[in-house]
């Protein structure tokens, strides 16, 4: 079972941790539904999840997550949909990042930096700007669509 109570500590160094792919196999980005890609640390000690969500009536509306542990989300960026309301009932509107936060796991969200996040309106160059963040080094292979 995965600890699903990490310390900030412990959340920060595996989302610096540098990830790479475990295979070269082709994904093909989802015009709809759900494709979780597989990564690791450098060194293979962890391994990591990639999430890239897509819903079925608005294509626009997309979320791609960072996961280790299996189930620990450590980062969610969250793009076309609705407001977020943090624990403190601040109000943050899409698109925003949710980040691993002790105690509170992925339910605190922040508005996305312009410096990191260069065009949340293109989702496929918003995946490449998330995988960075994520400190991905050898991103998986993945093949855009008809609708990317």
């Amino acid at each position: 079972m995965a600890d699903l109570d990490l310390t900030q500590a412990e959340a920060d160094e595996l989302l610096r941790m540098e990830n790479v792919r475990t295979d070269d196999k082709e994904y093909l980005y989802p015009t709809m539904g759900l494709l979780t890609v597989p990564l690791a640390s450098k060194d293979r000690s962890e391994s990591f999840l990639r999430d890239i969500r897509r819903v079925r009536i608005d294509i626009s509306k997309v979320t791609y997550q960072n996961r280790a542990r299996q189930v620990v989300v450590l980062a969610r960026l969250d793009l076309n949909g609705p407001r977020h309301r943090n624990p403190d009932d601040a109000e943050i509107p899409c698109p925003h990042l949710h980040v691993y936060r002790e105690g509170f796991g992925d339910r605190w969200a922040y508005p996305l930096s312009p410096g990191e996040f260069t065009n949340p309106a293109d989702p496929w160059q918003t995946l490449q700007d998330f995988m960075r963040y994520c400190n991905v080094t050898e991103p998986p292979i993945i093949s855009r669509g008809i609708f990317t």
